[in-house]
């Protein structure tokens, strides 16, 4: 079995999946060099894993949420300085033949994160 990264994404301001979500990959190291940008379908899903089999390497990695653009596209006053503008969550991958999911709820104020399945 090979490893993937997958992550999704709840607007839990209002109960429901935050549809078309720019996400950033990043790969962190030496240098931090980006491997590839997504937007979250209308299950507040990527459509394929960010990193699926034969792709996933051990070491450190962050995701960047566009929260701000995301809420603004919804008409929620976040203003010109937002609270809340890209999330950005630094996680590691030690076993490369495992599923990590990185999953994001997101409100204007506040957001939460965990391991999930």
């Amino acid at each position: 079995m090979s490893g993937k990264l997958t992550t999704h994404v709840l607007d839990i301001s209002k109960g429901i999946p935050a549809k078309n979500l720019k996400i950033e990959l990043w790969r962190l190291g030496p240098e931090r060099s980006l491997i590839k940008t997504v937007s979250t379908n209308s299950d507040g899903r990527v459509d394929a894993p960010l990193l699926a089999e034969g792709h996933v390497e051990s070491g450190e990695y962050e995701l960047v949420f566009y929260v701000a653009d995301y809420f603004r596209e919804q008409s929620v006053g976040v203003g010109e300085t937002p609270f809340l503008d890209k999330v950005p969550i630094r996680f590691g991958i030690a076993d490369t033949n495992s599923h990590y999911h990185v999953p994001l709820l997101v409100a204007p104020g506040g957001y939460s994160t965990y391991r999930g399945s």
